[in-house]
């Protein structure tokens, strides 16, 4: 029946479905945890409900914004907002956005214990699988266990995930790692594709299109994680080393596992810290990488890592950071304070800072020239067959949204 009762005849026109895909297309590669039918149903939920978030009750906020809290904001103050810090302050005191910062801090949560169920519960088998897959090739996975955790890390639960990148639960663990992984499709809705990866595909999408003529032959990968980015990369320069660096063990564990399961062998995972990487020699790479890294540093350590990244790469090569977009003054002040909701409710504390900075200042304090620093804009490339594309996508998640930019720099060739 129709709104009015009445009953729909066969022949009527159905609207046609632009949710997230069914998680069952998601790509299982050799180290992908195993979910009963109803985990696949949980994340079938979160991927709906923050899709329904973003694309029905996300504008309300809006609505509310311009129709109520900025107006009140003006007639008690006799002035608008001067920045994003006093967006956000008001915002906190209307009901509407109250709500849906509940909804979206809940979802969150959900997803990880969702994620952690279906982990946890397998962990063990978990680390068998990584232990077979990588075998004894320890050329490839090169680990610190006395390595010293930064505090900006070792503090912090990113993402509301118990235990962050690092925790490790027993011999060989990648437990956090696979629910990192396992999850990424219901935070995102799919926009990742078939094994997230989407960001790497659009990063190897930019630079074949923007520097056709860069072949390099070293590659370094920063802050990479389980290598769901950094494994394109691979893919698309085969003769090319890539070298994927990361402080927690069990997501190089499992990023190595990833790898060689579909067949990828020129990467190599090593656990270090990137603010010193005293292993690799001056000028050793040709392109520095990092993809969704910087947000999780601390403000200090920064500077830290851009020095090294220079330091590291060669004459005539390029430094490329994919961040979400900075806070540019042409940024309305209400999406810089909805965009700072990660800092204030997704333990992502350096999100703020890290997005208010000058970026191209920095980059030439590191020593690139003013005139090599390059912008563009990515977003994720996947199997539109299946996946969503970000491009088709309506509305904004502030955040979330597979949308980034790009923010590099070329060495000078002396």
């Amino acid at each position: 029946m129709d709104g009015s009762g009445k009953p729909v005849s066969d022949g009527a026109a159905q609207a046609a479905y632009d949710g997230p895909p069914d998680y069952r297309v998601v790509g299982r590669h050799g180290i992908f945890p195993e979910l009963t039918h109803d985990e696949v149903e949980r994340f079938n939920f979160l991927a709906q409900m923050n899709r329904h978030l973003a694309a029905r009750v996300l504008p309300g906020v809006k609505s509310a914004f311009d129709s109520r809290v900025a107006p009140a904001f003006k007639t008690e103050h006799g002035r608008d907002f001067k920045d994003r810090h006093e967006v956000r302050r008001a915002l906190t005191k209307d009901p509407y956005w109250r709500l849906w910062s509940a909804l979206r801090r809940s979802t969150m949560e959900i997803r990880q214990q969702a994620g952690r169920w279906a982990t946890l519960r397998q962990r063990e088998a978990l680390a068998d699988r990584a232990k077979a897959l990588i075998g004894d090739d320890q050329d490839r996975l090169v680990l610190d266990p006395a390595m010293t955790l930064p505090r900006y890390i070792a503090a912090i639960d990113h993402h509301c995930m118990p235990g962050s990148y690092h925790t490790e639960y027993g011999a060989g663990d990648v437990a956090n790692a696979a629910n990192y992984d396992s999850g990424l499709f219901a935070t995102t809705g799919g926009m990742l594709g078939r094994y997230n990866d989407g960001g790497g595909q659009a990063v190897v999408q930019w630079v074949k299109t923007n520097l056709p003529d860069f072949k390099p032959k070293r590659i370094l990968d920063i802050g990479c994680g389980l290598g769901h980015n950094a494994v394109p990369i691979a893919q698309a320069f085969p003769d090319a080393e890539v070298v994927a660096v990361d402080v927690g063990a069990p997501m190089l564990r499992y990023g190595l596992a990833r790898a060689k399961s579909l067949g990828v062998d020129n990467i190599r995972f090593v656990q270090a810290n990137v603010e010193s990487l005293p292993q690799f020699a001056d000028a050793s790479f040709d392109w520095v990488q990092s993809t969704m890294f910087l947000h999780e540093t601390s403000y200090a350590s920064m500077k830290r890592i851009f020095a090294e990244s220079f330091r590291l790469l060669a004459p005539g090569g390029f430094v490329l950071h994919v961040e979400q977009p900075q806070y540019a003054p042409t940024m309305p002040l209400f999406e810089q304070a909805m965009r700072d909701w990660d800092a204030f409710y997704n333990a992502e504390p350096f999100w703020t800072k890290m997005h208010e900075i000058d970026l191209d200042a920095w980059m030439t304090e590191a020593g690139f020239p003013a005139e090599t620093i390059l912008h563009g804009g990515v977003m994720a490339v996947v199997d539109t067959t299946l996946f969503p594309a970000v491009a088709e996508e309506k509305g904004e998640d502030y955040g979330r949204k597979a949308a980034w930019h790009v923010v590099g720099a070329r060495k000078e060739v002396v």
